[in-house]
């Protein structure tokens, strides 16, 4: 694998020096190797059906206020297949072998066109060459020509592969050949031809390919959990009375980017006090005080691949007896959960696990009356696969090795909640990154401590950052 790697840099370095120079690859040398998109799309060819071929668009570019666009991300599915990393592009591949210029192939890509006058504003293109080497795909053409190749789609006895379109897609009227118009091209192939269309198997398809890790995305994945665990240490240590949420949020962005990672799989989710019970709080404005807890829901993401952990800790020094008691209600859960991780176990098993666990725990502190009320206050699945997507494809079905799944129980008591008021607004949730193996769960992300004692010992030393 190191061999591939270093050999696509390499040509990437000879295409830089031949004066066609494309940002995004120029600085990295541990991108997935084109043999890895090319074997991606291999399975995929093999999982095909008969007589069949496979469309896969790239992300659209997304607006977030007058000429700025938010900063581009692909879609997952076409950075899976291609290594590919700009927008207004096509794969197709073909089940079986079709001529295009006199020549067979089971694979074309089309890529946006490379223009100097753009180039100069929004950065460097890969174009036909550069798409070539990231991909390992033979046969590229720009955008324009999939508009042109009506012929791509004329044996009408060829089965049409799609996913589900994307949403909110713009015509860039500049730009005859962007995401809009390929969509609409795409649109009067299946609306002409309708009983050719399928847009079942190929997400069927997908789900299972990417519901498995390869050693070298588990490479990738294991970076960003390490990147985000560096985070978690340095908001632990930093994390003090007087402080806002977003400044806590502040310190582990910093530590994510100051290790590498290009940005974060998700928004930050840093909640102290009432806002730890919502679910999915992001605002992170509120200033906390030294018997608040803050839950920290985060995620690094390097080349393309995202972690995603929690911890909940004090802003003081010390957990308060309450905070202490719900807090260890939810590790045991956790530790229940990740017992279940265990290759072949049913999906479910997890959540069943940690949801027994916390269950019992709150009938016998009196929080609930009976163990059908967990619900109330743990509202929420255990796990979800993670990958290249936070909430990544699988199947939900037995356990298998090389999957990274979560196990993320929690309990959220809201002010005026239907118990003793001394558990009002106490809302933990640990979340670790678990590696399906067959010797049993690998914890990725277990360098972030997660004992009442470690924190509390981390809390303790010495704060490394200004606030």
């Amino acid at each position: 694998m190191r061999r591939a790697i270093n050999t696509i840099f390499f040509l990437l370095i000879a295409y830089i020096s031949s004066g066609q120079d494309f940002s995004y690859y120029r600085y990295e040398k541990d991108f997935l190797p084109a043999s890895f998109h090319q074997e991606r799309r291999a399975a995929v060819r093999n999982k095909m059906p008969m007589n069949s071929v496979a469309i896969f668009f790239a992300n659209p570019e997304r607006n977030r206020s007058n000429d700025v666009d938010y900063d581009y991300h692909q879609d997952p599915n076409f950075y899976y297949l291609t290594g590919f990393n700009e927008p207004n592009s096509v794969l197709l591949i073909y089940k079986d072998s079709i001529s295009v210029s006199d020549k067979f192939i089971h694979e074309i890509l089309f890529v946006p066109v490379r223009e100097k006058s753009k180039e100069i504003w929004n950065g460097r293109r890969a174009g036909i060459e550069g798409a070539k080497i990231i991909s390992g795909v033979s046969t590229v053409f720009y955008a324009e020509d999939f508009l042109k190749r009506s012929s791509l789609f004329s044996d009408t006895s060829i089965r049409i592969l799609h996913l589900k379109m994307h949403k909110g897609i713009v015509n860039d009227k500049n730009d005859n050949a962007d995401l809009f118009e390929l969509d609409e091209a795409f649109k009067n192939v299946i609306d002409s031809k309708t009983d050719r269309g399928d847009g079942f198997t190929l997400n069927k398809i997908m789900q299972d390919l990417r519901e498995v890790k390869t050693d070298e995305e588990l490479r990738l994945m294991k970076q960003a959990v390490t990147m985000t665990c560096k985070g978690f240490l340095s908001m632990m240590k930093n994390a003090s009375p007087g402080m806002t949420e977003y400044q806590i949020q502040a310190i582990g962005e910093y530590e994510f980017k100051k290790s590498g990672a290009e940005t974060f799989g998700y928004s930050s989710i840093c909640g102290s006090h009432e806002n730890s019970v919502i679910l999915h709080y992001t605002s992170n404005r509120r200033t906390m005080n030294d018997s608040d807890l803050i839950l920290l829901d985060m995620g690094a993401e390097y080349h393309g691949y995202t972690a995603d952990v929690t911890r909940t800790i004090p802003i003081g020094n010390k957990f308060t007896t309450e905070q202490s008691i719900i807090y260890e209600l939810v590790l045991k859960a956790q530790e229940a959960g990740i017992a279940a991780c265990v290759k072949g176990n049913p999906f479910t098993d997890v959540h069943k696990a940690a949801t027994a666990v916390i269950a019992e725990g709150l009938v016998k502190l009196g929080i609930t009356k009976s163990l059908s009320e967990s619900d109330k206050y743990f509202m929420h699945g255990t796990s979800h696969y993670l990958g290249l997507d936070v909430h990544d494809p699988g199947s939900r079905g037995p356990l298998k090795s090389g999957s990274v799944i979560t196990v993320e129980p929690g309990i959220y008591i809201e002010e005026n909640s239907d118990c003793d008021p001394k558990w009002w607004n106490i809302g933990v949730r640990i979340e670790d990154d678990i590696l399906i193996t067959d010797k049993g769960p690998e914890n990725l992300s277990e360098s972030a401590p997660r004992t009442i004692k470690e924190i509390e010992n981390l809390k303790s030393q010495k704060a490394d950052m200004n606030k």
